[in-house]
């Protein structure tokens, strides 16, 4: 089932069939280098996928496969997932993708569809960003997203920047509401 479509991916649901190109790209190092979960092999990769399917379950999102649409291939994940951080749930914006995808858009891309999906069609309140300071790439991501302020705080051990998106913000006025599709 297609959630949403940019030019260049489509954002589905992740499966069990997408566990072989999906451990491939979570168990490479410097793709899960800022990760609190480290490198995942396949058993891993699989208990990730199931906790995916919950999350689409339980609160109708979670982490979506990003397909490339010229390929067909896996080029990653991204989608908005709950969260504890300092013992509130909040609804977080995570995405990872394969190397070979890096620097070419396709985070930026997925995360605009992902917040404009969030606030449209799930009409959420705010969604967070958690990201290591020295994490740059990611940064540039959120800060092209729309999260512009951001408070320090300790993550699993690790000092980190929550950046924060409110609704009134993160939707955009360019996105038509027929590009973005509500899986119920």
């Amino acid at each position: 089932m297609i959630l949403f479509e940019t030019s260049r991916l489509i954002g589905r649901q992740l499966s069990r069939q997408d566990l072989p190109a999906l451990t491939e790209i979570l168990s490479d190092p410097d793709v899960m280098k800022h990760s609190v979960h480290g490198v995942c092999d396949e058993n891993a990769t699989r208990k990730f996928i199931d906790w995916c399917q919950e999350c689409y379950s339980s609160h109708g999102v979670g982490p979506w496969a990003l397909v490339e649409k010229s390929s067909g291939g896996l080029v990653g994940f991204c989608g908005v997932s709950p969260e504890m951080v300092d013992g509130i749930e909040e609804m977080n914006l995570g995405y990872r993708l394969a190397q070979k995808f890096w620097n070419q858009g396709f985070a930026s891309e997925a995360v605009k569809d992902v917040i404009n999906y969030a606030f449209m069609q799930k009409s959420m309140r705010s969604v967070v960003a958690i990201i290591e300071p020295e994490h740059k790439a990611s940064i540039r991501v959120s800060e092209k997203a729309g999260f512009s302020s951001y408070t320090n705080l300790e993550f699993h051990g690790r000092s980190v920047r929550l950046y924060r998106m409110m609704a009134a913000l993160g939707a955009s006025k360019t996105m038509k509401p027929q590009q973005i599709i509500d899986p119920r």
